[in-house]
Formats: structure tokens, C-alpha cells, sequence
């Protein structure tokens, strides 16, 4: 009876023994599987971080070929094209063309010395005055016709005493004709308007 304990146990030993042995030689393949499946894994990172470089090269490329273009392009850029020296010579004729054009002011003595490149009439002019009224609003409307190098000079009649004494003006709406020097050229007066105070004129 004992005899058949031993067998019995010394079997069990045995079967034991055999799995003990089993479960010991599959562990180690374990940390291999786990190293097989973080492999990959890693070396996705790994690819994923170079493609992110070479994306980032490749901007910093692209943007510096960009640059280079653009100071390329402005320097091939011409300084003035022949379309803006047009308009900086239009705009020097426009120019030219308003200095010497006619025009309608506000009396003071200095401009009469307009009269040495051009001809200056003084209009004695009352605001209480219909017919003055009306002819200074035909010159305002139609300023752009008065001629190159005529100066209107708009005299305040109730004010320009000594103006009026030097040209004998006794009334209002009453036009003269001066040189530079201010001496009387020709006098008139009532012309309604404005072509016909240029009609006028010496």
C-alpha cells in the first residue's frame, strides 16, 4: 500500500516538475513578443518625426526660394515707368496751365503787378448792388473761360476810398483796366458779363 503512495506521488513530482519546466522555457519568449510589438511601433515615431523634418526643410526651402523671387522681382522692378513720368509731366502742364490761366480775386494792391505778364481789371463792386450781383455771379459761373493772364480784381466799392478817388469812380459797377505800375488803362461800366468785360479789355 505504501508502495503504491510513493508511485503515486513520485508521479505527481514528476507531472509537476514537467510543468514547472514548460511554464519556464515559454516565459522568456515573452519579453521578445513585447519588444516585437513595441518595434513598430517605435519605428512609426520614428518615421513620423522624419517626415516632420523633412516637411519643415522643405517649407524653410520653399520659403526662402520665395524671398529670393520677390527681391528678384523687385529688382527687376524699373524705378519709374514711362506711364508715371506721364503723369508727372501732366501734372506739371496742369500745373503751368493754372498759374498762367485767368482768374477772379479779392482785391489787394500787390496783384496789380499781374498786369506785366498779363492784363488786370479792377470791378468796383457793391454787394447791395443787383446789377454788381449779377455779373459777379456769371463770372463765378463761368471761371474756367476767363482767359489766360486776366486777373478780375473784386474791389469792395464802399470801402476803396482812395481807389475810387485815383480812377475817378463815382459809382458802383463800374470796371478799370490797369498796368503794373497801376496807371488807368481804360475805364467802363455795366458790362453784364463776363465776355463782355472782356470784350473790353486792352
Amino acid at each position: 500500500m505504501q508502495n503504491i503512495l510513493y508511485v503515486i506521488i513520485g508521479a505527481l513530482v514528476l507531472v509537476g516538475g514537467g510543468w514547472l519546466v514548460a511554464g519556464n522555457a515559454s516565459s522568456p519568449a515573452q519579453p521578445e513578443v513585447a519588444m516585437q510589438k513595441e518595434a513598430p511601433h517605435q519605428e512609426g515615431m520614428m518615421d513620423g518625426e522624419k517626415m516632420m523634418k523633412e516637411d519643415t526643410m522643405m517649407d524653410k526651402a520653399g520659403m526662402m526660394k520665395d524671398d529670393a523671387m520677390m527681391e528678384k522681382g523687385d529688382m527687376m522692378k524699373p524705378a519709374e515707368t514711362a506711364g508715371d513720368t506721364m503723369k508727372k509731366g501732366d501734372t506739371m502742364k496742369d500745373a503751368d496751365a493754372m498759374m498762367s490761366a485767368g482768374s477772379y480775386e479779392v482785391y489787394a494792391p500787390e496783384k496789380i503787378a499781374k498786369a506785366e505778364k498779363g492784363k488786370v481789371v479792377l470791378f468796383f463792386h457793391a454787394s447791395w448792388c443787383p446789377s454788381c450781383r449779377t455779373v459777379d455771379a456769371d463770372i463765378r459761373a463761368h471761371l474756367k473761360e476767363i482767359p489766360t493772364g486776366v486777373t478780375i480784381l473784386d474791389v469792395d466799392y464802399d470801402t476803396a476810398a482812395a481807389l475810387k478817388q485815383k480812377y475817378g469812380v463815382t459809382y458802383q459797377h463800374t470796371f478799370v483796366q490797369v498796368d503794373a505800375q497801376g496807371n488807368q488803362l481804360a475805364k467802363w461800366s455795366a458790362s453784364p458779363t463776363l465776355s463782355d468785360i472782356v470784350s473790353h479789355l486792352k
